[in-house]
């Protein structure tokens, strides 16, 4: 694997730490046994290596090793110092994060205790304007991003519950809409409301300056051999199973009205 050089962050200038915490101590990854700063910059540098084979993240309860930033002595994992007795455990923003320690987290998150509440149930922290106002998946936050993949129960940017119950990353989420993608990557229901979109769908005028977005459904004639075939079709909204009549540009649920479907094979009569 491509090593790893303690040159990229530059400890003078920016003084004892990195841009994610300030503390007099530096972390040996047992996964790749070099020295980083934080387990954040362990995952930064390593999901830029050219081989995807190299690309790997720190557990942070994994490192057993620290390295004292102001005697350069590597020891077990402590909040003094066995050599110079400099405290390396505490550590501090220069700007105001409003850091807090959550028990039930077992880690510290950022933002303000009074902004944010703890779910049981999906196993996280989410802003108080969540609390009772989302759909609670079981330690929803204990995986990925669907998008770019980073862990998401530490990771350090804003998160969106979509309305399935899914997470993923703010920004991720507001880029999947910018190209147009309005599914849940994990599950395929619609993560905003499409109502306007289905209407638009089914109009009869059909808007030739805009064919390629706003194509009608009911305005466009099917061939012969297609008018009188029907398929079966799964509802990625409401999850309901339906007959309709096949349409090269869609189908249309017959319960919730979507046209967020897909075609299924037909089901199995006992």
């Amino acid at each position: 694997m491509e090593g790893f050089s303690n040159e990229r962050f530059d400890f003078g200038r920016m003084g004892y730490g990195c841009q994610h915490y300030r503390r007099r101590c530096l972390i040996r990854a047992p996964c790749c046994n070099e020295i980083f700063p934080c387990r954040h910059c362990h995952n930064d540098a390593t999901n830029m290596l050219r081989n995807p084979m190299d690309r790997h993240e720190l557990d942070r309860h994994d490192v057993k090793q620290v390295v004292c930033a102001v005697c350069d002595t590597e020891q077990p994992a402590a909040h003094v110092c066995t050599n110079c007795g400099v405290n390396m455990g505490e550590y501090f923003c220069e700007v105001d994060k409003m850091q807090f320690h959550c028990d039930d987290c077992g880690i510290c998150r950022v933002g303000g205790r009074e902004n944010f509440f703890h779910c049981k149930k999906c196993g996280s922290c989410y802003s108080v304007a969540l609390r009772d106002n989302h759909l609670c998946i079981e330690n929803s936050m204990r995986h990925h991003c669907p998008i770019c993949y980073e862990y998401l129960f530490d990771s350090l940017k804003n998160t969106t519950v979509l309305t399935c119950g899914h997470t993923m990353h703010s920004d991720c989420c507001e880029e999947m809409l910018k190209r147009d993608k309005y599914c849940c990557p994990i599950c395929s229901k619609s993560v905003i409301d499409m109502s306007r979109t289905w209407k638009r769908l089914d109009e009869e005028a059909l808007s030739l300056d805009n064919c390629s977005l706003h194509i009608q459904i009911e305005a466009t004639t099917m061939p012969e051999e297609y008018r009188a075939k029907k398929v079966w079709i799964l509802c990625n909204d409401c999850n309901d199973t339906t007959e309709v009549y096949f349409h090269i540009l869609g189908q249309k649920c017959s319960h919730c009205k979507s046209y967020n479907t897909c075609q299924i094979a037909r089901p199995v009569l006992p």
